[in-house]
């Protein structure tokens, strides 16, 4: 089933490749601080924050896409389906859990 169109969030994350493992920090400006154990070479970190935000946020993998910030720590996530509301709601669940 397709997300709803005018559903549609954009996400910045702060990300740190080759950490000791997943985890969500919590935030960082306007942006989410994310480390990820993947390192960046070959995209891998980009496909492991994809994979990542997927699972915290229960949605397919398939509704995330990186639309900005490819080879840089700074990216912009987009995310069918939910709106920034939903996104935060679901992101603040994960962030109390942790302690950010």
């Amino acid at each position: 089933m397709a997300p709803p169109e005018d559903k549609v969030c954009r996400l910045g994350v702060s990300l740190s490749p080759r950490a000791g493992s997943n985890a969500l920090i919590g935030r960082h400006g306007s942006d989410l601080k994310i480390k990820i154990a993947a390192p960046p070479a070959g995209g891998l970190a980009n496909q492991a924050l994809l994979k990542f935000l997927a699972g915290l946020l229960g949605c397919g993998r398939d509704r995330l896409s990186l639309v900005a910030g490819q080879r840089g720590r700074r990216k912009i996530v987009k995310i069918e389906g939910l709106d920034e509301e939903s996104v935060w709601s679901r992101l603040s669940e994960h962030l109390k859990e942790n302690g950010a």
